[in-house]
């Protein structure tokens, strides 16, 4: 923090998905690109909650965020003084999510105030959408009065709708990032709320991985035990935590993943490519992953009769490949 004014880190980095790498052997394309997550390291963070509180300007760049990963403290480092003056990273989730927390519930105590007002003066809106909206929110009073995030609980459609525009922080997804020392065995943490993961994570050792070749990482990562990269699984855990899935377009031009959520329908996903396929849209021509790279590409496909044409509502799944049909 400068001058009253947060600095905020953007970095744009690339979903690992083995499955757009096959792809592109497949059709060697004259340019691959994978889905893309960003990145936001708010500086000052860690401060602001163990110490001051939440600010003004930090809470409005916390509610732009889809979600939030919480990197804890968990190594012994006296060249490092921590800034509560020790290490306990189960004092510092607690004291992170209690701010979030207390943001909330100020936030929510707010808006029942202002609804409580409009019932009582009448004259506005219809007063059975006030009943709901009063019944709403103070479910979401006795959720957080019980210290519990608002990802807790299940709500409705219509009630996913109402709240679309608040953006309470316990309602986003927290992946917990323990940061761990060489060898380190990651404490024991119970984070048992939905939409939340708990990845540990050898800060150290992993920094010196991605100084490394690809080839020389694979021999180091092999003599460690090391399965996966952190830095992909951190990646990988967001992506899935923010309810996000990839399809794919491929072709001689170019290999895609394109990102959208769960539950999108193939008109949704055209306008992921362009606005003009959405607006012109006729059909979709689909195919799983699976089906694709077992016939061996989209002649064989088909032939045998895998390639399926969609409307509009279908729904699609992970990893399916579509080629919109399209006019203007």
């Amino acid at each position: 923090m400068s001058g009253g004014r947060f600095e905020v880190h953007t970095g744009v980095v690339d979903v690992p998905d083995e499955r757009v790498e096959r792809l592109s052997t497949m059709f060697r394309p004259q340019k691959t690109i994978f889905a893309k997550v960003t990145y936001a390291d708010i500086a000052g963070l860690e401060g602001a909650a163990l110490q001051t509180g939440i600010s003004g300007a930090l809470l409005n760049q916390l509610t732009q965020m889809d979600g939030f990963v919480h990197v804890v403290r968990c190594f012994e480092d006296a060249s490092v003084p921590h800034p509560a003056g020790s290490v306990d990273s189960h004092r510092d989730i607690a004291a992170m999510d209690g701010e979030l927390l207390l943001n909330d519930l100020i936030a929510v105590e707010r808006k029942l105030e202002r609804l409580t007002d409009e019932r009582r003066k009448g004259g506005g809106r219809d007063k059975a959408v006030i009943e709901r909206e009063i019944t709403l929110f103070e479910k979401l009073h006795a959720t957080l009065n019980a210290e519990k995030p608002l990802r807790d609980i299940e709500l409705t459609a219509e009630e996913e709708k109402t709240l679309s525009g608040f953006g309470f922080l316990t309602r986003k997804p927290v992946l917990l990032a323990l940061n761990l020392s060489d060898g380190q065995e990651p404490p024991d943490i119970a984070y048992p709320h939905p939409h939340s993961a708990v990845v540990p994570l050898q800060g150290r050792l992993e920094m010196e991985l991605a100084q490394l070749s690809p080839e020389d990482a694979e021999i180091f990562m092999g003599e460690y035990g090391i399965d996966e990269l952190g830095l992909h699984k951190v990646i990988r855990l967001s992506y899935d935590l923010l309810g996000l899935q990839s399809f794919f377009t491929v072709g001689p031009d170019e290999v895609r993943a394109w990102t959208i959520h769960r539950g999108e329908n193939a008109h949704s996903a055209a306008g992921a490519i362009h606005t003009d396929l959405q607006k012109g849209f006729i059909r979709a021509e689909v195919i799983s992953y699976a089906d694709l790279v077992a016939l061996g590409g989209m002649s064989e496909a088909r032939l045998k009769g895998k390639l399926r044409l969609e409307g509009k509502e279908y729904i699609l799944q992970d990893g399916e490949i579509m080629h919109v049909r399209f006019n203007i």
